[in-house]
């Protein structure tokens, strides 16, 4: 999606950007100068810790609610590592939260008259939804689509190539009416490029939720039953829809519309058609972890 940001030019009212009594950003407890320009962001707050031990050195430990911060030094770059917890209503209030950290004067309550962009990488665990994208193997995502509903609330832009996809889903998937509309956001291409070598590439599907949102049925019955199944039969121009998660495609489109470069690698520790498991899908997120930070600091 394209940048599509309001100037404030006048102060912010606390109502709308709260920050605390420190001088920090409500939901994340964080200080602007808290947060490097390269931010790794996990779902897990155990993960994060699994990363900064990795680090030279850790500068910055803060902990709130499910939002743990770590902020350190690796091979002499400076990193960023961030728990956001599970879901696209959760990237809604870390995306604009670190936009704001470097975007928004705290004192003056205003936009920031030169803009700062981001780097961050999504690393996260995902179920593959292609036969041939193994368990423990890695996936980097080009696209993420999204089931959230939480675009529509925002005025963003689509991009030609985001419609275009949009309307091929639409052509080859039996979506119903009642469910929210999807919709097609594209990563960074700079980061993609940083982290495709030896990864397999395609479309994310952003669930918001775990179960009958991602076409599992325990006592409840799925809406699309056969969902899983269509997803893998789609076919744009050859590319396919990889695999399924649930923060892609708003961390995508919120990047796309902040002006930030967002990519998400994912360690495949499910196969749903294969209906495997992984046997050590730790193993593989600490395989995962070393190759992204060793091509972030390059």
């Amino acid at each position: 999606m394209l940048n599509r940001t309001i100037e404030h030019i006048t102060p912010i009212a606390p109502s709308e950007l709260i920050i605390t009594e420190e001088g920090k950003i409500y939901h994340l407890n964080l200080h602007p100068n808290d947060i490097a320009y390269d931010i790794i962001v996990v779902g897990d707050q155990n993960r994060v810790k699994r990363i900064s031990q990795h680090f030279d050195s850790v500068e910055i430990e803060v902990e709130n609610r499910e939002f743990v911060t770590h902020t350190g030094m690796f091979n002499g770059k400076r990193l960023t590592v961030l728990s956001t917890g599970i879901g696209c209503d959760n990237i809604d209030i870390v995306m604009n939260e670190l936009d704001a950290l470097v975007n928004i004067d705290f004192n003056l309550k205003t936009t920031k008259k030169e803009h700062t962009k981001l780097n961050i990488i999504r690393l996260g665990t995902s179920g593959s939804l292609q036969a041939d994208i193994p368990v423990d193997s890695f996936v980097v995502s080009e696209y993420g689509l999204g089931f959230d509903g939480l675009v529509g609330f925002y005025d963003g832009i689509f991009e030609k190539d985001e419609l275009l996809l949009k309307k091929t889903f639409d052509n080859q998937i039996n979506w119903g009416p009642e469910i929210n509309p999807p919709y097609f956001a594209k990563g960074s291409s700079e980061l993609i490029q940083k982290f495709e070598a030896e990864m397999h590439k395609g479309i994310t599907a952003t669930a918001n939720g775990f179960y009958g949102p991602q076409g599992r049925s325990l006592r409840l019955a799925a809406k699309i039953p056969n969902l899983n199944e269509q997803l893998n039969k789609f076919n744009h121009n050859g590319l396919k829809i990889t695999n399924f998660e649930m923060e892609t495609s708003a961390l995508y489109a919120l990047a796309g519309m902040l002006g930030h470069n967002a990519c998400t690698v994912c360690a495949i520790i499910a196969n749903r058609f294969k209906e495997e498991y992984s046997k050590d899908y730790k193993l593989t997120v600490d395989k995962l972890i070393k190759l992204v930070l060793s091509r972030l600091s390059k």
